[in-house]
C-alpha cells in the first residue's frame, strides 16, 4: 500500500440500522420471536450434526423479561466475538463470507438463517440484549455471557461452568414500554404457534404462572392416520383450524426433489380471479409468509395452501419468497399437481366435478382453454348462457346441430327471446373465455358447426310479410326510416315470435364501431376531425325489425298524421333501444324524451283518441 494512503473500517451506527429493519425490511415488530425461534432451531440442528442423539427443545418463559433457551450448539467466546458482535457474520458462513459446510445448497437445505441479522431484530423492541450460552463442541471452554445495547456497544464475560451446566444458548431482553404488548404472554403463545406451528423441535412457552404451552406438532400430512377416511378428516379439521372454512377438496402436495410437502384446499365459495388467496409457506417447518401469492399459477386462484419446503430460498426479510429458478419449477409443479387432480375427478367423483364447476367454472375456463386435455375432459360440463337457459354445450348441441355464438352479451340480449322463438340456438359469448370454448365445440364433439352470430342469420329466420301488408305500411316505413336513418339504422317489417315484442334491434361490432367514429368526428374540429372523417368505411347499418304480428305495430302502421308518425316511429327504436340493454349515446337519449313527451304531449291534446295497440278508453 503506497505511504500516502491508509486502510479503514465502515463504521455502523446501530440504532440507524434498527430504524432501517423496522420500518423498511420487517413488516412487524412481532418478528423478533420468529428470529429468536429460528436461531434456537439453527443451533439444535448443527449440534445434533455433531451428536444425532443430543436433545432438541426450546423454552421461552415470559414476564417482565422474555428467555428463549435452546439446547443447541452453543457458542465459546471466539464464536460471540465471530458472529454476535460482526453485523451481517452468520454462523452458517466462514469468516470469508462463504456459506459453511457443503456449499450454499447444503446450507439452505439444514439451516433456516443465512443473512446473520436475526439477532439485530430484538433490539426492534428491547434496547439491551443478553445471551448466555455454552458450547458442545467444546466442553471445556466456559460459558460465556454476551451484553449487548442498541446504541452498539457490548460487553463479554467468562462465567463459570455452574451458570450453564448443559451446552446451549439462553436469550434474554426486556422490551421497551412502547413495545411491551409483543411480548405479553398471550401475545407470546400467540406468535410462537403462528411462527413455530410446524417447527420440528419442541417448542414450549412458559408464562409468568408456571403454565407451559406447547406451539408445535406435526402437520397433518406428516402425521400416521389408522385409515384414507381419517387422513382426510384431519387435513380438513387442520384447514377449518387455519384457514376457517370447511374445503370442497383436498389436494396433497408431495415434490420430493424440492423437499416440499402441504396440502391445497379447494374453496368452497367462489372468488374472483383479481383477489387470489394468499398461501402459508413454511421454511424448514417456520413460517415464512401467509401471504405467497406467487406459489401458484394465477388461474389457481381456487385453492388455497399450506406447504412446507426446504429448498425455496426467503428474501432478506423473510416474509416473502425470493423470485428465481427454483421458485419457477415449483410452481409449475403444483399447478401441474391441481391440473391432475381436476382431470382425475371426471373419472373418480363426476358429482364433486360437477360441483366443483358450479362453483368455480370461470377458472377451469381459464385453464381449459390452453389445455386441450383439460378441454376434453370438462367442456361438456361447464355450463354456457344459451337461448335454452344455463345448459352445458353437450346438452345444447344435441338439439342444435349448429350454434350460434355473439360477440357480447348486450348482442345475446338482442337476439335471445326472437332467437328462441325461432329455434335458433345461440351462445352467449360475451363473458370472460366462452367465446374461445364455444369455438372449439368441434374439436371435442365433430358433426357440430359453430359460427358468429351475424345479425343477417336472425333476420333470414323471420317470416316475410305478406306483400300487401308490405304495402299497406309503405308510407310508415318510408317516413320512419327517414326519422331512424339519421341513427344509421334502416327499417324492416317482419313477423316473428314472441308476438310481444313489438320491434328488435339487430347490431353488429362493425356498425357500432362506425357509429363512434361517426359521433366522434361530428365533435371534433380540425385535424382530428379529418382523420376521423378518412376512417370512415361501409359497414352494415343496424336494422329495427318490427314484428308485424304485434298489435301495437299493427296500428302504427296506420297512422297518417306525420308528427303522430314520427314520435311512434322514434318510440318503437327506443324500446328496442332499451331491451338491447347497450350504453345509450347523447342522440339516442335525447331521442328517447323526445318520444314520451311527443306521446304523452299527443296524449294530452286528444284524450279521446287511444294509443295505439291500447284497449278503448273509459271514462273517468
Amino acid at each position: 500500500m503506497p505511504p500516502s494512503e491508509s486502510a479503514h473500517t465502515f463504521q455502523v451506527d446501530l440504532r440507524g440500522l434498527v430504524d432501517l429493519l423496522s420500518h423498511h425490511l420487517y413488516s412487524s415488530p412481532r418478528v423478533y420471536l420468529r428470529e429468536l425461534l429460528q436461531n434456537a432451531v439453527d443451533a439444535i440442528t448443527a449440534r445434533q450434526a455433531l451428536d444425532p442423539s443430543a436433545p432438541g427443545t426450546i423454552t421461552v418463559r415470559t414476564g417482565d423479561t422474555l428467555t428463549v433457551t435452546d439446547s443447541g450448539v452453543g457458542l465459546t467466546e471466539a464464536d460471540v466475538h465471530q458472529f454476535l458482535a460482526t453485523i451481517g457474520r452468520s454462523s452458517k458462513r466462514t469468516p470469508d463470507g462463504v456459506l459453511d459446510g457443503a456449499g450454499l445448497d447444503a446450507a439452505r437445505g439444514e439451516f433456516i438463517g443465512q443473512f446473520g441479522i436475526g439477532l439485530l431484530a430484538c433490539f426492534v423492541v428491547a434496547d439491551e440484549i443478553t445471551v448466555l450460552s455454552r458450547s458442545a463442541k467444546d466442553p471445556s471452554a466456559p460459558a460465556v455471557e454476551w451484553r449487548g445495547h442498541s446504541d452498539g456497544r457490548y460487553t463479554i464475560r467468562a462465567l463459570p461452568a455452574s451458570a450453564m451446566p448443559e451446552p446451549g444458548t439462553t436469550v434474554r431482553l426486556t422490551p421497551r414500554a412502547d413495545n411491551a404488548e409483543w411480548t405479553h404472554p398471550d401475545r407470546v403463545v400467540s406468535l410462537a404457534r403462528h411462527y413455530g406451528g410446524l417447527l420440528r423441535h419442541e417448542v414450549t412457552v412458559v408464562d409468568p404462572r408456571g403454565t407451559a404451552h406447547r406451539v408445535n406438532e406435526a402437520p397433518p400430512w406428516d402425521r400416521t392416520h389408522r385409515s384414507p377416511l381419517a387422513r382426510r378428516e384431519a387435513m380438513t379439521a387442520y384447514c377449518r383450524e387455519l384457514f376457517d372454512f370447511t374445503p370442497l377438496d383436498t389436494i396433497e402436495l408431495d415434490l420430493p426433489a424440492a423437499g416440499l410437502r402441504g396440502v391445497a384446499y379447494v374453496l368452497p365459495t367462489a372468488v374472483s380471479p383479481a383477489q387470489r388467496r394468499g398461501h402459508r409457506v413454511h421454511l424448514k417447518g417456520m413460517l415464512l409468509t401467509d401471504q405467497a401469492h406467487e406459489l401458484l399459477p394465477e388461474w389457481a386462484f381456487f385453492v388455497r395452501c399450506v406447504v412446507d419446503t426446504t429448498s425455496l430460498r426467503p428474501t432478506a426479510s423473510r416474509e416473502s419468497l425470493y423470485e428465481d429458478g427454483t421458485l419457477s419449477a415449483v410452481r409449475d409443479a403444483l399447478g401441474e399437481r391441481i391440473r391432475d387432480w381436476l382431470t382425475g375427478l371426471a373419472a373418480s367423483d363426476p358429482s364433486l366435478l360437477h360441483r366443483f364447476i358450479d362453483t368455480h367454472h370461470l377458472a377451469v375456463k381459464a385453464l381449459a382453454r390452453h389445455d386441450d386435455e383439460l378441454l376434453r375432459i370438462v367442456l361438456p360440463w361447464l355450463p354456457f348462457e344459451t337461448t335454452d337457459g344455463n345448459v352445458t354445450l353437450e346438452e345444447f348441441a344435441r338439439t342444435h346441430p349448429t350454434l350460434l355464438v355473439t360477440r357480447s352479451v348486450e348482442e345475446f340480449r338482442q337476439v335471445a327471446p326472437i332467437a328462441a322463438a325461432a329455434g335458433l340456438g345461440v351462445v352467449n359469448g360475451g363473458y370472460t373465455y366462452d367465446r374461445d370454448l364455444v369455438l372449439r365445440l368441434p374439436e371435442i364433439r365433430p358433426g357440430t358447426a359453430v359460427t358468429d352470430l351475424d345479425p343477417a342469420t336472425v333476420t333470414a329466420h323471420l317470416d316475410a310479410v305478406d306483400p300487401a301488408a308490405e304495402l299497406r305500411a309503405a308510407a310508415f316505413l318510408s317516413l320512419a326510416r327517414e326519422t331512424i336513418g339519421v341513427h344509421d339504422c334502416d327499417v324492416v317489417l317482419r313477423d316473428f315470435q314472441p308476438v310481444t315484442a313489438p320491434a328488435l334491434l339487430l347490431d353488429n361490432r362493425e356498425a357500432r364501431h362506425e357509429r363512434s367514429r361517426s359521433s366522434l368526428a361530428a365533435d371534433s374540429d380540425g385535424l382530428w376531425a379529418d382523420i376521423l372523417g378518412s376512417l370512415r368505411h361501409e359497414t352494415p347499418r343496424a336494422q329495427l325489425v318490427l314484428n308485424h304480428l304485434n298489435p301495437l305495430v299493427r296500428q302504427a302502421i296506420t297512422i297518417s298524421e306525420r308528427g303522430l308518425a314520427v314520435t311512434t316511429a322514434e318510440a318503437l327504436y327506443g324500446q328496442a333501444l332499451l331491451l338491447s340493454r347497450r350504453p345509450l349515446r347523447a342522440s339516442e337519449s335525447a331521442l328517447l324524451n323526445r318520444a314520451f313527451i311527443g306521446l304523452l304531449t299527443h296524449a294530452m291534446h286528444d284524450p279521446g283518441t287511444a294509443a295505439p295497440g291500447s284497449e278503448p278508453r273509459k271514462e273517468l
